[in-house]
């Protein structure tokens, strides 16, 4: 008996691909954020990866830093290799949080899912966030 899973497998050999596109072809939204917070940074790389059931937005820079963005061109996830998140993109929580407890730290990547932030900082510690941006858990 065959599942629904390996007949759609079966028609639709790629069911997920990506796709060579320009940043204008990008949603407003995130044309608006990468305007304001990446101005100065060389565009190596930008797709839009699609499935059955959705679609996404990636930008990676010529710096090795990257920005992902769901279908509606809100950011998801932020990486910042040889730069940091720029602060406007830290919600203020987030930055009272770090002020306090980790002030030489610079943070290196930021993702939001749900209702929760994830930081990764330049010590090496990920730090997750609740909805009221608690710290609900921390890994090194």
């Amino acid at each position: 008996m065959m599942t629904i899973a390996g007949v759609l497998t079966m028609c639709l050999p790629e069911a997920a691909s990506a796709k060579a596109i320009m940043i204008s072809e990008f949603p407003a939204v995130a044309q608006k954020m990468l305007k304001q917070n990446f101005s100065g940074h060389k565009v190596a790389m930008s797709t839009m990866d699609y499935d059955l059931f959705s679609k996404s937005y990636d930008v990676v820079f010529t710096n090795g830093d990257k920005v992902e963005f769901d279908s509606e061109g809100n950011w998801k996830e932020v990486k910042c290799k040889q730069s940091s998140v720029p602060k406007a993109l830290i919600p203020q929580g987030i930055k009272e949080y770090l002020k306090h407890h980790y002030t030489n730290a610079i943070v290196k990547e930021i993702e939001r899912y749900g209702n929760k932030h994830e930081v990764k900082l330049s010590n090496g510690l990920e730090i997750t966030f609740d909805k009221d941006f608690r710290v609900i858990d921390i890994d090194d």
